[in-house]
């Protein structure tokens, strides 16, 4: 009898906002493993805001004064920003900036592709102090722990929200950007083959990149110097050609390992009285906003360039400015195949994408140093 009035007891709790939340991780376990869309973060957050919404949930707060799991996780990784720094180390090994340095002119699309970030803040103040409509705004860098960052430094009451926006969307890429792009370009437009010509790097010129770009954002943005610096650190490991054994720990299992810690903490703000409510829903549209302009600001910048050259650019590699590295590049890449199947903008697009990890977090920086005071 007992279990009988402890199961009537917990169905009895279940209410509709927990089971929209049981949707939305459906939805997100759905796009992980049936559509392969970034499944090492989808899948964690997926699973967790079903785990954070079920009835007499213990993983977020177990009693009063006594905090559950996850938020252990979150203020040990999170809110003292390790997670997002140690991530950035796996993603800077990622990187080969070789496609830039043979072509720096694609630096210009990674600047343009911030533009987003800055008409979000403009829109967001309307609604929001104006610090949380900064955090917000860096929703558009299309950098999950840039967002977090940003929003933490900040001290933003939304950081959870902020957290959910900037990684949902991060993931949801392949499907934001495709409309917006087909939307700003014609057929002809996007048919534009750009031939490649991989200039040679010197394996000097790559340790120093690093060291280099490290200086200048310490300089122009001292507030976006942690985040450069551990990016750069990272490819620093990649390239220095010493470290081969730890560049690729940090490729595959340190960035395999705090992705997953990420994604399973950033669900334990998915719970339904947080998750659901106008000023959260109202973040989730602005984020989204953000991610429309950024995507427009890189492809509209190209075809401005377009004006003035003779030889064409691909307006489509300038919507891979954003910093979800590598989506967008590949994004832009297949639609360029989807075109015309001998139209091969990989190393145009994945050298936009790497300008734009960079820009976004010096877009970041500025943010910070022209509000953190």
């Amino acid at each position: 009898m007992e279990i009988l009035e402890m199961l009537k007891t917990n169905i009895l709790a279940i209410s509709w906002q927990m089971i929209v939340m049981w949707a939305i991780g459906g939805i997100l376990i759905y796009l992980a493993i049936k559509k392969d869309m970034e499944p090492t973060l989808l899948l964690p957050m997926g699973f967790g805001a079903i785990l954070v919404n079920l009835p007499f949930s213990t993983v977020i707060s177990e009693e009063i004064g006594h905090e559950g799991v996850l938020t252990t996780l979150f203020g040990a990784g999170i809110a003292n920003e390790l997670f997002p720094l140690i991530l950035f180390i796996g993603i800077g090994a990622m990187i080969d900036f070789g496609p830039l340095l043979s072509n720096p002119k694609l630096m210009i699309f990674g600047a343009a592709a911030q533009f987003g970030i800055f008409l979000t803040l403009c829109t967001a103040s309307v609604f929001f102090d104006i610090k949380d409509a900064a955090s917000i705004a860096v929703i558009g860098a299309a950098d999950g722990p840039t967002s977090i960052f940003v929003a933490g430094k900040l001290g933003s009451e939304y950081l959870g929200a902020i957290m959910v926006a900037a990684y949902s969307y991060m993931a949801l890429v392949p499907i934001i950007q495709p409309p917006v792009i087909k939307l700003l370009t014609t057929k002809k437009e996007r048919k534009i083959k750009m031939e490649y010509r991989g200039k040679e790097v010197s394996k000097a010129t790559k340790i120093l990149f690093p060291i280099v770009i490290t200086v200048i954002a310490g300089i122009v943005a001292p507030d976006s110097v942690a985040l450069v610096g551990f990016l750069m650190f990272g490819n620093l490991i990649r390239e220095c050609g010493v470290l081969n054994s730890l560049s690729e720990t940090a490729q595959k299992v340190l960035a395999n390992l705090v992705t997953i810690f990420l994604g399973i903490t950033v669900a334990a703000r998915m719970n339904a009285e947080a998750f659901l409510r106008p000023d959260t829903l109202l973040i989730m549209g602005l984020g989204l906003f953000a991610f429309i302009f950024d995507t427009a600001g890189g492809v509209l910048f190209a075809k401005f360039i377009n004006l003035f050259t003779k030889k064409k650019i691909n307006p489509m590699i300038g919507a891979a400015g954003i910093s979800a590295f590598p989506m967008s590049g590949r994004v832009v890449h297949k639609m360029g195949l989807a075109e015309d199947p001998q139209n091969f903008l990989l190393m145009h697009s994945m050298g936009v994408n790497v300008s734009g990890q960079i820009a976004s977090v010096i877009a970041g920086g500025l943010i910070l140093s022209f509000f953190l005071k």
